[in-house]
Order: structure tokens, then sequence, then C-alpha cells
């Protein structure tokens, strides 16, 4: 039997939600294509059908996932606003929880995929830089005095401090000193939001 191309277009989508899940929880080179299909519900000789190598699949994965995080960042910034209050408390407080850190498949990619997609070809980089630009541009957008100068430094540091505490958090074996990190990662990022990073000497 053959399917149309809406058909062919919503199999690859599956598969590429499938694989940001997949990757977010056990990493990329822990996945193989058979895992990945079943997944998607489908069987892993269709998988060339639809991608020319995993790493195709790797980079759209990032792609997808760092998408859905900006929509869930904007989601968050637009609700503070409408309630009165500050985009970046919100944005920061949600993100450094323990829900956040229990389901990586879930969450962050940046800070679940980094490390791995730093050992990767130059073209799955970029796209994990494509993504990373835009959500620092959000974050940017949350800041206190958004449009001063340094806004885009604070963002950095903000994000840096941000993945930084989530991904210590779930490395620690002991569950106060991993709900300690997550809490030193909020005043943290919090004091840098708000902060007079890049101001020295001025």
């Amino acid at each position: 039997m053959r399917y149309g191309k809406e058909h062919k277009a919503e199999t690859h989508r599956r598969v590429v939600e499938a694989a940001a899940r997949r990757f977010r929880k056990n990493g990329i080179e822990a996945t193989g294509v058979v895992d990945l299909m079943a997944d998607a519900g489908l069987t892993h000789g269709g998988f060339y059908a639809h991608f020319p190598s995993k790493e195709t699949l790797v980079r759209e994965a990032v792609l997808a996932a760092s998408a859905q995080g900006r929509r869930h960042f904007q989601r968050q910034i637009e609700q503070a606003r409408a309630q009165g209050q500050e985009p970046l408390e919100i944005v920061v407080r949600q993100y450094l929880t323990s829900l956040h850190r229990d389901r990586p498949d879930r969450g962050c990619s940046i800070a679940a995929l980094g490390s791995e997609i730093a050992r990767h070809p130059r073209k799955t980089r970029e796209a994990f830089t494509e993504g990373l630009e835009k959500t620092l541009g959000l974050i940017a957008s949350a800041l206190p005095e958004p449009d001063r100068a340094d806004a885009k430094d604070r963002a950095y540091g903000v994000f840096s401090t941000m993945i930084g505490a989530l991904q210590l958090s779930r490395a620690l074996a002991d569950p106060d000193l991993s709900q300690a990190a997550l809490e030193a990662g909020v005043k943290a990022a919090l004091a840098l939001g708000r902060g007079n990073l890049g101001r020295a000497g001025h």
C-alpha cells in the first residue's frame, strides 16, 4: 500500500519527536535506530526512507527540542507579564525544579545534550548553536531592563548558570545536595539577571 506525502510527513515528525525525547533521556550515543523507530511505533527498516543517516536525525531532533523549549519559555514570559510578575523569576524558578531535574526527556535539550553535541560534526553543532542563540534572545527579553547594552551578556550568564545548576543537580547522588544545587542556581541566576554584569568600569 502506498502512502501520500502527508502520511510520510506525519511519520517523519513522529520519529523526530520520539528521537528528541529519547536522546534527552538516554543520550545520543546510547540510543539506537531500532529503539527510536519503536518509540514512534514503526519498524527500523523504514528509517532510511526518512533520514540519510542518524546524524541527520540528531540535527533535526536538536532543532525540534530547542523550538519546544522556546515555546515553553515564551508561555512562561507571557503568563508572568499578564499576571504582573517578573518574567525572569518565573523562567528561572520553573527551570530549576526537581521535576525538570527528574524528567530530562521532557526538559531542556541544551542541558541534556550539550556535552555530547560538542563531539558531533560541525553541521550538528551549528544546528545546536542556532537554537541556543534564539533561546538566549528570549531570555534576554525576560530580563529587567532588556534594552540595556549588556542584555546579551546577562542572558548568557543567567542561562549558563541555570544549565550548570540543573546538570549538577542531576549528577549528585545525595538528594539534599541535589536540591541545594537547584536552590543555589536560582539565587545565582536571578542575581546575574538583575545585576550589573558588563558594567564594570562604567
